[in-house]
């Protein structure tokens, strides 16, 4: 009994790690930010390299010192279910100026869009912190590094029981997603999926465009 089951976690995160390869290939990543001043959205947009059927798509991007997300207005939003994402550290000092604050890592879950079965996109809620005045300036350079993506697949539709028969389909049971970075609610739970069958692979894709 013990040896089907570790057939059958072996076979699915075979499975998973196989079709996560192939979805990344031929991936772009776009990150823009839009609006202007000190207040502005940032926009992700994923196109997987094929079908990401029974995946859950998530960026993971690392915000440098001069902008930050507001933990409390991320709360707000995410109660309102208009986004969904992991801020860590999980507050923000709002009131801190660049040279003060230190880097943030977003784990922002991406929305299928119904236009396009490869393609994903979120945008969240951004602001500039004040910078160390300089002479002879007005402007100052925030770079931000190209995210990575996240999957969190399933495409088990049971259980491989000891003598290899199929198993029930699974329950609709949260996915298992590795500490400190991930979070559990960022594994969508899937009619079709077996609980052994989640996992969240990090893979880091091309970089289909630039923000500053």
């Amino acid at each position: 009994m013990a040896g089907g089951r570790r057939v059958g976690a072996g076979l699915g995160a075979l499975l998973c790690a196989l079709h996560v390869q192939a979805a990344c290939r031929d991936t772009t990543v776009t990150q823009e930010l839009l609006k202007e001043g000190f207040h502005r959205d940032l926009l992700v947009k994923v196109e997987l390299g094929e079908d990401a059927g029974g995946c859950a798509v998530a960026a993971r991007t690392r915000l440098p010192p001069g902008i930050y997300v507001d933990s409390y207005e991320l709360a707000m939003l995410q109660q309102q279910n208009l986004t969904k994402a992991v801020l860590i550290p999980d507050v923000t000092d709002v009131e801190a100026p660049e040279y003060l604050a230190t880097a943030l890592v977003l784990v922002l879950y991406l929305e299928a869009d119904p236009r396009c079965s490869r393609c994903f996109r979120a945008a969240v809620p951004v602001h500039a912190r004040y910078h160390r005045p300089a002479e002879g300036s007005q402007q100052a350079l925030v770079v931000l590094e190209s995210p990575e993506v996240l999957l969190c697949c399933c495409h088990s539709t049971g259980g491989i029981d000891a003598g290899g028969s199929r198993g029930a389909q699974g329950t609709q049971s949260p996915g298992v997603c590795p500490d400190p970075a991930h979070h559990p609610a960022l594994c969508q739970p899937h009619p079709r999926c077996h609980l052994q069958a989640w996992t969240l692979l990090p893979v880091t894709c091309s970089e289909g465009g630039n923000a500053e």
